[in-house]
């Protein structure tokens, strides 16, 4: 375990990830976090803005109770908002929302009202400031996420093959498509820190095939590397057969079914990791109290596919899997973008 103390190194890298959110002098910041946040990257965010000048204030909401048989993990939709109105005000009034809750707000149903008045949210993923550290925002990544994010915006559809077996194609038709590149600079924009990623959110009905999860690739709700394959068979969005042999398997399965929910079954997202200094060997070097996985989800040329919650689908869960999965190619109507794992042209 990595010890919990400010270090002026950590002060450091904050500021400067605030700074490229263009944080202001005099400007108000709400520090959004809730009693079981990492109070560490609490008062980093707190010193670092008012280094930068700013005005911060806290909300801090109780973290909720359990509510499921099962841990809450990986989901991106924080339930500490749910019923605070007035915490929801204080937020939409301010110019920027720095998000530190445990789970993250990208996918919480209050974050369009949140931001409806211009606010922008950045969110520092649950991670240890070592990571953080090591991820800081690179401006040179942003060009290459944005020219993702239109390839992915005017393509029809997306195919997904490896040696392992994967075959899968999505209907990208209408498809909302969001690139993190690790900062948020313009009014009512949303980005999380590590960034590199690009996901496409879609539509109902329109994910068919086979995932196939080989030994090596990651489960991040678990923080586990994979040990043997899992086969995921996807019919209209939805996971209806896991097979594997193994305890990867079982746990995916069992976990699946803690839900009760069929939600919790279905496509949230699809995209690929992008972030050069993203290390798919993190997970080893980190306590698992230490580490959110986020930057699993970046490192480069992964196909990211992860079930759950699909706001643009109208789908609630608190179910939900990350898993990146590595060596795949991916095409964009025919064309491909990324090789055995490897981006290419100018997203490389």
């Amino acid at each position: 375990m990595l010890a919990d103390r400010i270090e002026a190194k950590w002060i450091d890298v904050f500021e400067k990830a605030l700074s490229f959110c263009k944080v202001q002098r005099g400007e108000e910041v709400a520090i959004l976090s809730e009693t079981q946040s990492r109070q560490l990257n609490v008062h980093l965010t707190e010193l670092a803005l008012l280094r930068l000048g700013a005005k911060p204030f806290h909300v801090i909401l109780p973290t909720p109770p359990q509510s499921v048989a099962v841990p809450v993990r990986s989901t991106g939709a924080s339930d500490a908002m749910r019923g605070h109105k007035s915490a929801i005000s204080a937020l939409k009034a301010s110019s920027m929302v720095v998000d530190l809750t445990v789970e993250g707000m990208l996918h919480a149903p209050e974050l369009p009202e949140i931001i409806s008045d211009g606010a922008r949210l950045f969110m520092v993923s649950n991670e240890h400031p070592e990571a953080l550290e090591r991820l800081l925002p690179d401006p040179a990544l942003t060009p290459k996420v944005k020219a993702a994010v239109k390839m992915l915006r005017a393509a029809s559809t997306m195919t997904v093959h490896s040696e392992a077996g994967t075959d899968l194609e999505v209907d990208l038709t209408n498809a909302p498509t969001a690139g993190v590149w690790g900062y948020c600079d313009r009014p009512g924009t949303v980005a999380h820190w590590p960034g590199g990623v690009v996901v496409s959110f879609p539509g109902a009905g329109t994910v068919n095939g086979r995932l196939v999860l080989d030994a090596g690739d990651i489960n991040l709700t678990f923080k586990r590397y994979l040990q043997y394959p899992v086969t995921l068979t996807i019919e209209n969005d939805f996971v209806v057969d896991i097979t594997g042999k193994g305890t990867d398997a079982e746990l995916i399965k069992r976990y699946f079914a803690a839900w009760n929910d069929p939600a919790a079954y279905a496509t949230s997202h699809v995209g690929w990791g992008m972030n050069p200094a993203a290390r798919y060997e993190a997970l080893t070097m980190y306590d698992e109290r230490d580490t959110n996985g986020t930057e699993l989800r970046a490192y480069p040329g992964n196909f990211l596919y992860s079930t759950g919650a699909n706001e643009f689908a109208k789908r609630y869960t608190l179910g939900h899997f990350d898993l990146p999965v590595g060596h795949c190619t991916i095409a964009l109507d025919g064309t491909n973008v990324i090789e055995g794992g490897k981006l290419l042209g100018e997203l490389a």
